[in-house]
């Protein structure tokens, strides 16, 4: 499994190959997730509950948000 991470200046990929790797993503980081292998297990764990509309769906939207930050 690899996970690309931007902060929308940069980015980097990172690969969670071994079952004791984390990755803790901060907020206003964007984070896609692929390379998914046949016994890859991907645990996400967060401060609050999900709530769909706290999320940004678009890149570009994501961009224009990061620079107003």
């Amino acid at each position: 499994l690899s996970v690309v991470v931007d902060d929308g200046e940069n980015r980097a990929e990172v690969v969670l190959d071994r079952p004791n790797i984390g990755l803790y993503i901060p907020p206003l980081v964007w984070g896609i997730q692929y390379k998914y292998t046949p016994d890859a297990i991907l645990l996400v764990l967060a401060s609050d509950i999900y709530r769909p509309e706290d999320y940004i769906r678009d890149y570009n939207e994501f961009l224009q948000w990061v620079k107003k930050t």
